[in-house]
C-alpha cells in the first residue's frame, strides 16, 4: 500500500463510495422487492413510485447503468399491471 498522502485520501474516498454504493444498491433492492412482493394495487403504487424515483437517481448518479434501471422498472411495471 502507498504512502503517499494523496494515495492515502484516494484509499479513504474509494472506501466511502463502496460503503454508499453498497447501502443504495441494497436499498434498490429492497425497494424492487416490496413492490413485487405487494398484492394489494394501492400499496403497490405507493412503493411502485418510491422506486422509480430512486432508480432514476441511482441510474443519473451511475451508480447502475440506464439499461439496468429501465428493466428494473418494466419489470416492477409489469407486476403493477398484473395487480387488480
Amino acid at each position: 500500500m502507498d504512502r503517499h498522502p494523496q494515495q492515502i485520501k484516494r484509499n479513504r474516498q474509494d472506501q466511502k463510495r463502496r460503503e454508499r454504493n453498497i447501502q443504495n444498491l441494497s436499498r434498490m433492492r429492497t425497494l424492487v422487492k416490496k413492490v413485487m412482493q405487494s398484492t394489494d394495487r394501492a400499496t403497490a403504487e405507493t412503493a411502485y413510485k418510491e422506486t422509480v424515483s430512486f432508480l432514476d437517481k441511482m441510474a443519473s448518479n451511475g451508480i447502475i447503468h440506464k439499461n439496468t434501471a429501465a428493466r428494473r422498472k418494466a419489470q416492477i411495471s409489469r407486476h403493477l399491471n398484473s395487480l387488480s
